[in-house]
């Protein structure tokens, strides 16, 4: 097993304190910050940057370019459900490498595209780079370094995650503005590479050997099956609600810009995506903070609720001030969506199967809203404008407050 994750650094051991700023992992956390803002920065945040230009350089429907964001949700979703297998095939090391190298090549060729069905083929070449660095590899890695400090290690990772909101999407709507659609992006797929893969090479070794805490290399026999998850209302109880509140989330995230930009403009659309995400680090460092004392669940329904209330603004104002901190509350909850199945997983699990149920969750969260990007496309084309759409968001995240609340009880099954 210890061929899987070959390096020339040497392995940590389960005596390393994982709260002393010297111990490895934490090189490991900062390497997926900067993976997690590149993986959100160009693979979500900034789908909404594409969809303009793109329609302006084609004269593309919005329902058209989204459904290649559809298609790339849904092979993404399907390869997450593999990743902890890849991990332990591969090494880490090695698939935050691939996923660079197939990540930035999309990047590069998203802005030579001519024909639907080539924007097709990068976006699903997009997709495997992000499946191999988004959340659920990123928690399975920090998983084999981690298992007292792991909510905190993921919590500070995945603020990459809105990081990559802050900095690169409106990045590229100034670069794109400066040299052109075309020049921003080649130039942001090499900057990309030369942070990245040299980052991955050095910091990302072997992880440590731990016994029976379910992370690391030898841990105990997993409890769980993909399979007896799917059976189980347990998992459900989680799983179930984040994909319907992600479905939401990631549909309006993907058309932000396109939406507030007739009452805003593009640069002040570009800021408010950056203003979102800042919300969303601050959101998810205090959760973070207060995880231990929290009561996950309520906080996830309280979360939803802000966001209800945010979209309910938007559709009642094109006040520029207001649409600003409209954007701001939805953000509160933006960034914990993306880290609070993984802590309640943490919580509720058995820890040898944390990897596996976090992947399985993702996979099945993606799955689900990959139709958001396309459905929130094809009724922003039938009705004329963004209302509707964001209603639709407001009545899945409130089924899905609904839902994260119902708290299913272990039973004595078959688990396999």
């Amino acid at each position: 097993m210890m061929r899987m994750f070959s390096s020339a650094q040497p392995s940590p051991t389960v005596a390393d304190d994982e709260a002393s700023p010297r111990y490895p992992g934490w090189r490991v956390v900062a390497v997926c910050f900067v993976v997690a803002t590149c993986c959100w920065g160009f693979g979500l945040y900034s789908h909404g940057i594409y969809l303009v230009e793109l329609r302006r350089l084609h004269g593309w429907s919005a329902s058209q370019i989204s459904g290649a964001a559809t298609a790339y949700y849904l092979l993404t979703a399907t390869l997450v459900i593999f990743i902890s297998d890849a991990i332990a095939r591969l090494g880490p090391r090695r698939v935050l490498l691939i996923g660079t190298c197939f990540l930035g090549s999309a990047v590069m060729m998203i802005a030579f595209v001519t024909a639907l069905w080539q924007l097709y083929a990068v976006y699903l070449v997009m997709a495997v780079g992000s499946a191999a660095m988004h959340v659920g590899a990123i928690t399975n890695i920090l998983g084999l370094w981690f298992d007292r400090q792991r909510p905190l290690a993921i919590s500070l990772a995945l603020n990459g995650a809105s990081s990559g909101g802050i900095l690169i999407a409106p990045a590229l709507v100034i670069a794109i503005a400066a040299v052109g659609f075309a020049s921003a992006m080649v130039e942001a797929a090499i900057i990309m590479a030369a942070v990245l893969i040299p980052s991955i090479a050095i910091w990302v070794g072997r992880p440590p050997v731990r016994g029976g805490s379910g992370t690391g290399i030898a841990s105990a026999p997993a409890q769980w099956t993909r399979r007896g998850a799917l059976r189980s209302l347990m998992f459900w109880s989680v799983a179930a609600p984040f994909a319907m509140a992600l479905t939401a989330q990631v549909g309006f995230l993907v058309h932000q810009i396109p939406l507030l930009e007739p009452a805003m403009g593009r640069t002040r659309a570009g800021l408010a995506v950056a203003v979102l995400t800042i919300a969303a680090v601050i959101g998810r460092i205090v959760l973070g903070a207060l995880a231990l004392r929290l009561d996950l669940r309520r906080a996830t329904a309280l979360l939803l609720a802000a966001q209800v209330v945010a979209l309910l603004l938007m559709t009642q104002t094109t006040d520029i001030a207001a649409l600003f901190v409209a954007c701001a509350v939805f953000g509160l909850g933006a960034g914990n969506l993306i880290s609070l199945p993984a802590l309640i997983i943490q919580r509720e699990f058995e820890p040898a199967s944390f990897g596996m149920l976090v992947g399985l969750s993702t996979a099945i969260g993606q799955f689900t809203y990959a139709s958001g990007p396309g459905l929130l496309g094809v009724i922003r084309d039938v009705t004329g404008d963004y209302t509707a759409s964001l209603v639709l968001c407001m009545l899945l995240e409130i089924a899905a407050a609904a839902i994260v609340l119902i708290r299913a009880q272990r039973k004595p099954v078959d688990l396999r």
